[in-house]
């Protein structure tokens, strides 16, 4: 079962402006092929296919838990795409009767990468690439086989942190760039997880065999805090109780891999203490939440006082 946090995994500034095509482009790593669906959907249906699961169950739980983390990172990046898409929250902007429709508060829209995003989804985000083209079931691979399935994950994180690096290179916004930081380095854990799992049923040290990509986050300054705090060494359960078993991964006097800030690898139960969810306040002449905000507003606050 999976149990939902009314929080990010991590802070997101606030954009500076609005900036659509920077929107845009973080799409990729929400519907791209090495983006957190394609992530996400991989490990969770491998661990909901997984053979043997007491017998291999340090195995089992590494892609376990990781899945709990990707779904997280799902929603990471769909608030970044939202916020880039509407820019800072508009003090009251949600209050009013949206007043004359005919200004058209989506103008500046129309010359844009993803117009979609605005025309279908009221400024939101999707599960689409960079160029609005649909996440597909065709990037996920489960084959049953431990061995092939973590050598494919392996694969895939390393593409994954190659394309938050150009995505990173394209967009100047604190915003996009926060995401593609704290990315960035959650993804190395990744991969040098699976890595490791590799090591463990085959002996061969797959961080000399595929060393790509190589990508040193000390010259990333979005990464640095992270890095700071030593999040590059951590590995978290997404569990009050379970998936402990990833100890005998993810530890074993195993340390940070070099070039990343030295220490040694630990498992933490639970989940990091994450960041706060931004508003996303309502457009009223976009219909969005609808045309007349105050009588839902109403509404809404006198069932929350009614629960209280």
């Amino acid at each position: 079962m999976f149990m939902r946090v009314d929080q990010l995994q991590a802070e997101l500034p606030a954009p500076k402006a609005a900036d659509p095509n920077a929107a845009a482009a973080l799409q990729e790593l929400l519907g791209g092929k090495y983006g957190e669906m394609s992530t996400l959907g991989n490990y969770m249906f491998q661990s909901f296919n997984f053979r043997s699961k007491s017998k291999l169950r340090p195995f089992y739980s590494l892609v376990a838990s990781i899945t709990a983390e990707e779904l997280g990172h799902v929603e990471l990046v769909s608030n970044g795409v939202a916020m880039l898409n509407n820019g800072p929250d508009i003090p009251d902007g949600d209050e009013g009767d949206g007043g004359d429709i005919s200004g058209a508060p989506f103008k500046d829209m129309a010359d844009i990468r993803l117009a979609a995003s605005f025309l279908s989804g009221g400024g939101g985000a999707m599960p689409i690439n960079s160029n609005g083209q649909s996440w597909n079931n065709d990037f996920i691979t489960t084959t049953g086989n431990v061995v092939l399935d973590l050598l494919h994950n392996f694969h895939l994180e390393c593409g994954a942190r190659l394309h938050k690096l150009r995505v990173y290179e394209t967009v100047t916004d604190p915003t996009g760039r926060e995401v593609c930081g704290y990315l960035l380095v959650r993804g190395s854990v990744h991969a040098h997880a699976y890595a490791l799992a590799l090591e463990k049923i085959t002996g061969v040290d797959v961080k000399k065999f595929l060393p790509t990509p190589n990508i040193p986050l000390a010259n990333i300054p979005e990464c640095q805090k992270y890095l700071d705090e030593g999040s590059h060494r951590r590995l978290y359960t997404w569990s009050p109780n379970d998936y402990k078993e990833i100890a005998g991964i993810w530890s074993n006097d195993e340390v940070a891999l070099p070039g990343d800030p030295p220490g040694e690898l630990e498992v933490v139960d639970g989940m990091p203490d994450g960041g706060k969810i931004q508003q996303l306040v309502g457009v009223p002449s976009a219909f969005t939440p609808d045309y007349a905000p105050e009588e839902m507003f109403e509404i809404a606050e006198k069932l929350y006082k009614k629960s209280r």
